[in-house]
């Protein structure tokens, strides 16, 4: 049974998939939020590595729409492993961002 919530989510997973191939395979790394090209030393690899993080977060987004439409009364947990992992994965990208810019 497709519910208002689960359409939400199945375009929001969409919606952040389409970011995550952007940055990852086009290479569209000014979709970045804090992108500086003059501190930025390998484009590519950082595209990779944060295109690749936002496309685990459009799975996730997808997993929970799968557990709504299916066990709704079970969607709790699932939503709260999903705040716990999309938190994980920002702190990832932050982090592990840092190894592509220049040192100052």
């Amino acid at each position: 049974m497709a519910t208002a919530s689960v359409v939400t989510l199945l375009a929001t997973a969409g919606f952040v998939g389409i970011l995550g191939v952007l940055i990852k395979y086009a290479g569209m790394v000014q979709l970045i939020a804090g992108y500086d090209p003059d501190r930025v030393t390998d484009e590519e690899g950082l595209a990779a590595f944060v295109g690749t993080n936002v496309l685990y977060v459009a799975a996730l987004l997808l997993l929970v729409a799968v557990v709504e439409a299916t066990a709704p009364d079970r969607a709790d947990p699932v939503w709260i492993a999903f705040v716990a992992g999309v938190g994980l994965l920002t702190i990832r990208m932050i982090r592990g961002a840092r190894r592509y810019e220049k040192d100052e």
